[in-house]
């Protein structure tokens, strides 16, 4: 199968199986990235999530044409692009009529229920494989133990800079601040010191 049409099956699979929106994605493209490192390494995904975070629209589908682009260029990131938002269509299609019928039917309201923890779980899981790359990029398949010093572990800048947003997001004076505030701030820091 050429890697073109594995790209895209990838990005349908993603697509059929991340609940609760964009950050679901990331467990998906994070498996990927090992399976086929030579598409994107765990560095691209963290630009990928600045730049989707930084970017409008959905996170999932700015990764998927920020990927498509990367590696076919225009007809990658339509091909991607679509391959990951065909699931939910046609799900959406097949299940609209009868989802109307039954919304209050006990075994549909069931399943609703139980797939908010999954999707609550997936963000989770998410939000914390972001968090490792971003903050700790030595620790990608390694120990503590494999490190013959400390900082190769973790990224120092990084985390000065995580420990000053967070507290500036506490503060009375910074904490009602437009989210785009943080990430033009961001942004600059990352180019000044060459993040």
């Amino acid at each position: 199968m050429s890697t073109f049409l594995l790209l895209c099956l990838n990005f349908f699979k993603t697509g059929l199986f991340a609940v609760g929106g964009g950050l679901a994605t990331l467990p998906f493209i994070n498996d990927m990235s090992n399976a086929h490192p030579d598409w994107f390494s765990k560095a691209d995904i963290a630009n990928m999530v600045a730049i989707s975070e930084s970017t409008p629209g959905p996170i999932g589908i700015n990764m998927a044409t920020y990927i498509g682009y990367h590696m076919y260029g225009i007809p990658g990131a339509v091909c991607v692009s679509l391959s990951l938002v065909l699931p939910a269509f046609l799900i959406m299609l097949a299940l609209t009529g009868i989802l109307h019928q039954y919304a209050e039917h006990p075994v549909v309201k069931s399943i609703f229920t139980a797939l908010r923890p999954a999707a609550v779980g997936l963000v989770a899981a998410a939000g914390f494989s972001v968090l490792l790359i971003a903050l700790f990029p030595g620790f990608e398949g390694s120990t503590v133990f494999d490190f013959p010093q400390l900082s190769g572990l973790f990224s120092w800048k990084a985390l000065a800079f995580f420990a000053v947003v967070a507290v500036c997001v506490q503060l009375p004076k910074l904490k009602d601040l437009h989210p785009i505030v943080y990430i033009a701030a961001a942004a600059v820091v990352g180019i000044v010191f060459q993040f």
